[in-house]
């Protein structure tokens, strides 16, 4: 059995004083692994240790035994597509916040491919506005590169980011044009923005609806060549050279793309990339019989390109992990594999499938779980993700090796189009915590 159990912000009243006893600490951002104790006291973190409360609780104070289970950061999802405006039959800030919550999210970054797309001041201030009047987890914008997604004129990014903008993106499209991409480069460095590309030279994607290889031939579907996102991963770092602006790579896919992000980064240019859980927990291969729910842009690449992104979680050529939640309706899903539409969802899902990394022993838990907390905090500028005295109390309780099925009929978003459903994992988020009220709980 779960429940949520808060309230949108502007009705809840302030939270009280929480003792989290008995924990596994577990904070990234200072290396922190260690048993101990967390209090909070009102939205923030009051005090955490080894040896907070080893007297025990003072009077007045709520205590949560957490069972020696970990208490994290809550999770950081720098790229999220909620559909509102425009496509609310398919997710909503209120319904995406109630799986984000689910999943141990509490701090997501919503795409500007709606309709209307966010690529004016009164966008950003409808997503904030909506977000305190409906979410229970925080929720930010990411601005559009270019005004109405045509990758043609940019739009006012300064004034975006002054309105509460996080980033730029034209996600759902590549900002095709290398002048358009210099100048939004350019234009970035002067307030610090990230410019985040959806890396895919359309020309070579052209008809294309899987990763191109064994699989496509297999199937008769036209395939996708790798090529297509390197030729614009290169081209971009070269700007970001030229420009000295901040380059993030979405849902990097592709062996040849992950390896040029390490020699930017070994050239000290100021790039960084994300990978989606069904990019490194999936291969091609996945699409079985014309699977749609396992089509994706980028597409499920082949188990080369599969491995080539564990790595570049393993060695930091990879900086986060981020779901690229993207919801659709039955309608939009069950048709031919080339006219079915893109997406699945992951917020439900993201912790298990990035815990497989520590499981599988590829990657520390710490590196894992900065990978979707202090990483993507520090990339958007906002001051969550770490355990700290005086840090926002956005937390997340979980269980590190409970063995569950993922079954879609339990999620709590809207759609149901994962790949997921009854894949085994380990691990699940027990309790989720923003700004010290616990607004949703597992008890089953």
């Amino acid at each position: 059995m779960s429940e949520f159990l808060a309230q949108p912000a502007p009705q809840a009243p302030p939270p009280g004083r929480v003792a989290y006893v008995n924990a596994r600490l577990l904070d990234p951002a200072s290396g922190r692994d260690e048993k101990g104790a967390l209090l909070t006291d009102g939205r923030k973190i009051a005090d955490l240790g080894p040896r907070l409360f080893n007297d025990g609780a003072p009077e007045g104070v709520e205590v949560v035994d957490c069972g020696g289970h970990c208490l994290a950061p809550g999770l950081i999802d720098m790229h999220v597509h909620l559909r509102e405006p425009g496509h609310e039959h398919k997710e909503t800030l209120a319904t995406g916040s109630a799986a984000a919550a689910a999943g141990g999210v509490t701090t997501m970054a919503c795409m500007p491919n709606t309709n209307p797309v966010i690529d004016d001041i009164a966008l950003v201030h409808f997503i904030e506005r909506r977000a305190r009047e409906t979410a229970i987890v925080r929720i930010h914008a990411i601005a559009a590169i270019t005004k109405g997604l045509g990758g043609v004129e940019l739009t006012e990014m300064g004034m975006l980011a002054e309105a509460g903008a996080v980033g730029f993106s034209d996600d759902g499209l590549p900002v095709s044009s290398s002048l358009v991409m210099r100048r939004a480069l350019s234009y970035a460095t002067t307030f610090g923005a990230l410019v985040i590309q959806h890396a895919e030279d359309p020309t070579l994607s052209a008809c294309g609806c899987m990763n191109e290889g064994e699989t496509a031939t297999r199937l008769g579907l036209a395939g996708i060549p790798n090529a297509s996102e390197s030729i614009i991963v290169e081209r971009d770092i070269r700007l970001a050279e030229i420009t000295g602006g901040r380059y993030h790579v979405a849902h990097i896919s592709t062996a040849e793309a992950v390896d040029a992000v390490r020699r930017a980064k070994a050239r000290g240019l100021p790039v960084t990339a994300e990978a989606a859980p069904h990019h490194f927990a999936l291969n091609d291969s996945a699409i079985g019989d014309y699977l749609t729910f396992a089509k994706m842009a980028p597409p499920l690449r082949d188990e080369d390109s599969r491995r080539a992104v564990v790595e570049g979680l393993k060695d930091g050529a990879i900086d986060v992990i981020a779901t690229d939640h993207a919801p659709h309706d039955q309608d939009s899903k069950r048709l031919p594999f080339a006219q079915a539409a893109n997406g699945i969802v992951g917020l439900e899902t993201l912790l298990p499938l990035a815990l497989e990394l520590y499981h599988n022993r590829h990657m520390a838990l710490l590196d894992v779980l900065a990978a979707m907390t202090a990483r993507p905090a520090a990339l958007l500028g906002l001051d969550v993700g770490r355990l700290a005295k005086g840090a926002p109390a956005d937390l997340v309780l979980f269980d590190l090796d409970r063995p569950w099925r993922i079954d879609v009929d339990r999620f709590h978003s809207k759609s149901r189009n994962s790949p997921f459903d009854g894949r085994p994992v380990q691990g699940h988020a027990l309790r989720t915590v923003v700004g010290g009220r616990t607004v949703f709980r597992r008890d089953d």
